[in-house]
């Protein structure tokens, strides 16, 4: 749509009183200087123009080398176009990324998928040459070029736009994770493993060169920004330290325990609670998740050490039993729902308003009454994360993407 219709209100508008924002729609656009009204008034209701009617997809053809130069300069060349995470790359040859397409036994030409910085973004498709460049830039090599492929397939970008600072995560499950020496214990979320690094580190690549994300006021409106965009939360799941009865992440979803597979979350961040030594684990978990605004998704990384207390000392057979129980034991009060939360209000509410449920009950029900502080089940992940040195555990507002098969791109 190259004659797509935009308003601008100022930003920002968050936390902003409604009097406020009111004067914002009765006002001018600060970029046209139009009235806003008038302006959305018009985009309704003006008739399309021929360009506006015209069909088909978007071109943007770019040279497949940049001509040859020292090493230096064309380091310099990465960097000033934008095309790097303002950090040294590995410069993507030609002899480079042929060896990298030695990970894959798909095409260079053929098309992986496509990606956007945000939802009303034009999505950009790539080829395999092209995630094996990114590859190359990140410092990974052809073993580790299947999981990348499966990450991009996935079409889910690490640096997605907001005018918050998102964040994403990347967890492995399956063979794979010991075939490419990826670590789950000691120092796994940390810069320790070389598998772990290069594989989070190509998924921000990808996301500044594959989708025209990634550029500070442009495409990526982050206010404070989010350092884990740097090499995002890029973990395996620690499968082996499982007790019998909790199945790993994949297994969760459907995927068999063989298979190599690569799933996607979507969140802001992780806190390391505070514990009271001596009361069951499970009892304090409602606390640890009072940070996360209600009805956003829950993500519990515990280290097995806990895993396994939970099962033998504390009794649950399995996470989805866990699960249950903490969906069911999280709450909060129909006022702190109603009056406390930015996403309630400005995601919730309005869904309540419009008789959807279980929101529209709630929002009948006294003030004091209880309410689950995590909507459904399925918004809450535990995932086995650690090497047993501690009992640690970290709790995040990380909600459920996606899923690929490793295993198809080999």
């Amino acid at each position: 749509m190259p004659g797509m219709r935009f308003t601008f209100v100022p930003h920002p508008i968050t936390g902003i009183p409604a009097s406020t924002c009111r004067k914002f729609l009765e006002g001018s656009d600060p970029v046209t200087g139009k009235p806003v009204v008038q302006e959305i008034i018009a985009a309704l209701t003006n008739a399309l123009s021929e360009e506006d009617r015209k069909k088909g997809f978007i071109e943007r053809p770019t040279p497949r080398l940049v001509p040859p130069d020292t090493a230096d300069n064309l380091h310099r060349l990465f960097l000033d176009n934008g095309w790097t995470d303002g950090l040294p790359i590995v410069l993507p040859t030609e002899a480079r990324v042929a060896e990298m397409l030695k990970g894959t036994s798909h095409k260079p030409d053929e098309v992986v998928g496509k990606m956007q910085p945000s939802s009303p973004h034009d999505p950009w498709s790539y080829t395999v040459e092209k995630v094996a460049v990114n590859a190359v830039m990140a410092g990974a090599r052809p073993e580790h070029f299947p999981v990348i492929l499966a990450l991009a397939s996935t079409g889910v970008p690490s640096i997605f736009t907001s005018t918050t600072s998102f964040a994403r995560m990347m967890v492995v499950n399956g063979p794979i994770r010991n075939e490419i020496k990826m670590n789950a214990g000691i120092g796994a979320l940390g810069p320790f493993n070389y598998a772990n690094s290069v594989l989070g580190r190509a998924w921000t690549l990808m996301s500044i060169t594959l989708d025209g994300g990634a550029k500070a006021g442009e495409t990526y409106m982050g206010s404070q920004g989010n350092n884990l965009n740097y090499n995002n939360v890029c973990m395996p799941e620690n499968e082996e330290e499982l007790p019998e009865g909790w199945n790993p992440f994949h297994v969760q979803i459907g995927y068999k325990s063989q298979e190599s597979v690569v799933s996607t979350f979507g969140g802001w961040g992780f806190i390391h609670p505070d514990q009271s030594f001596g009361k069951p684990f499970h009892t304090q978990i409602p606390f640890w998740l009072k940070f996360i605004s209600p009805f956003s998704p829950a993500m519990l990384l515990l280290d097995p050490t806990i895993i396994n207390q939970l099962k033998e000392r504390e009794g649950f057979a399995s996470k989805e039993q866990l699960i249950d129980w903490i969906h069911k034991n999280t709450t909060v009060t129909v006022e702190e729902w109603l009056d406390n939360y930015y996403s309630v209000q400005n995601f919730i509410l309005p869904t309540a308003r419009r008789g959807v449920e279980p929101f529209a009950s709630w929002m009948k029900l006294p003030k004091d009454a209880k309410i689950p502080q995590i909507a459904r089940p399925s918004n809450i992940h535990i995932l086995s994360v650690g090497g047993g040195t501690n009992l640690f555990w970290q709790a995040g507002d990380f909600g459920y993407i996606s899923s690929a098969s490793i295993d198809k791109w080999r």
